[in-house]
């Protein structure tokens, strides 16, 4: 007898499951601080976040009014990665009901993935640190495939690592790429408005926006039938 495969729910980390921007921005402080440019303030730099480590550190360069050739980007990249990951969860941690949810969902049989543009092994690093990363099938960062978000290939292949089937998957996040990566795929995308995006994200078309992780499990039942949720849980 066939069996089928498990529903599953993909998140992204940065903005999604974890308020990871204090770190990050520390970071991106150090280097600039080294570059003798003067840091950015947290809550000003939140929204260079999203598009992965590279693009946070070309964007906190560029708003303090410095631009790099390859080599010096290469270089500064280096010394971002480098002090990032011996500094990557000094102060992130999860969003408030994200345990709770995660747990409610795998009881109830989904198969949890993580499709972050994070590296693979900062990803599980980060995780491990904040106690959750046994709760998934898949952690899959920017260097797991040879592509990675908006591609929609690398939401699809995560998916398929956890074991699951995109017609029954569904992704969780907090950006415009997030948003880009599900609807290319063609996987209905929640969005969570506390995370890391320049536009509000009502303007970007998810299927449903929660304000807590506490309504996940609604949001999910309330999509079309094509991810049907037990009758209780």
């Amino acid at each position: 007898m066939h069996k089928l495969s498990p529903r599953v729910l993909v998140f992204d980390l940065d903005g999604t499951l974890a308020d990871t921007a204090p770190d990050l921005i520390g970071t991106l402080n150090v280097i600039l601080t080294r570059e003798d440019l003067p840091p950015l303030p947290l809550e000003q730099a939140r929204d260079l976040i999203g598009a992965g480590a590279r693009a946070l550190l070309e964007r906190g360069l560029a708003a303090s009014g410095r631009t790099a050739d390859a080599e010096e980007l290469e270089r500064l990249f280096s010394d971002f990665i480098a002090h990032y990951s011996d500094h990557i969860a000094d102060m992130s941690e999860l969003f408030e009901g994200v345990e709770a949810s995660l747990q409610r969902f795998s009881e109830a049989g989904w198969a949890l993935a993580v499709c972050t543009n994070k590296f693979e092994s900062q990803s599980v690093k980060l995780l491990e640190l904040l106690g959750v990363a046994d709760r998934f099938a898949a952690i899959c960062g920017r260097d797991t495939f040879d592509v990675f978000k908006p591609n929609p290939r690398h939401l699809t292949e995560t998916i398929a690592r956890a074991g699951g089937d995109p017609a029954t998957a569904v992704m969780v996040g907090d950006s415009l790429t997030d948003i880009k990566t599900a609807q290319a795929a063609g996987i209905p995308v929640i969005a969570v408005p506390f995370g890391y995006t320049e536009v509000p994200i009502d303007q970007l078309g998810p299927d449903r926006i929660i304000d807590h992780f506490d309504e996940l499990w609604d949001a999910v039942a309330s999509l079309p039938a094509r991810v049907p949720l037990p009758s209780s849980a």
